[in-house]
């Protein structure tokens, strides 16, 4: 049985506490995390945006400088969006906190090994392009500094969560982005189109 954390209790423990938290799920598995974890009108879940989550958090961050913003994505995602990493770091927004769920595989795809299982250094990345806090995480008794950093605005901030790879049960958000982007404005207090 592997040491490594569970990516579900993970993503749960990160919204537990969440008041005014906005929250963006990357791409697969990580949107089936965070809805299983509790479905929110403040999450954000993308659908056929690869290598996107990033940015949209950075969007967010800036639009929204009073409220914490997290991304919560997986190691595949952050693969593809690498380049976002360099433009949060020149921007800086202290309200940002970007987390990789880190199994080491391509969950949607047959759990073929990804980049990061053969030594691609994803929070190293995040340090050299300006990030001030950058941590890679294997045990539960470091959760905590994560957790704390969500509301504390001094980012960016970038955590690479190391999970066990398996891929648990689909639990599927609303597909439907009208209506996804809609209720999130909505708890937002703007107005829809």
């Amino acid at each position: 049985m592997s040491d490594l954390l569970e990516r579900r209790a993970v993503v749960k423990r990160l919204v537990a506490n969440r008041r005014d938290l906005l929250v963006v799920a990357g791409l697969g598995s990580t949107a089936y995390d965070l809805f299983a974890a509790g479905d929110h009108p403040a999450n954000f879940y993308l659908w056929g945006a690869m290598g996107g989550a990033a940015m949209i958090g950075l969007g967010l961050a800036l639009a929204q400088p009073a409220k914490p913003v997290l991304v919560v994505t997986g190691d595949g995602e952050q693969l593809m969006g690498m380049g976002g990493l360099a433009t949060i770091g020149a921007q800086r927004p202290a309200n940002l906190s970007v987390v990789v769920i880190d199994n080491e595989r391509f969950g949607e795809t047959g759990l073929q090994r990804s980049h990061t299982a053969y030594g691609a250094d994803l929070a190293g990345v995040a340090k050299a392009c300006g990030f001030g806090w950058t941590r890679e995480i294997r045990a539960e008794t470091q959760l905590g500094e994560l957790v704390d950093r969500l509301h504390a605005k001094a980012g960016p901030s970038f955590a690479v969560v190391k999970v066990a790879p398996v891929n648990p049960p689909r639990v599927l958000p609303a597909r439907d982005g009208v209506y996804v982007k809609n209720r999130f404005r909505e708890s937002l207090g703007l107005g829809v189109n």
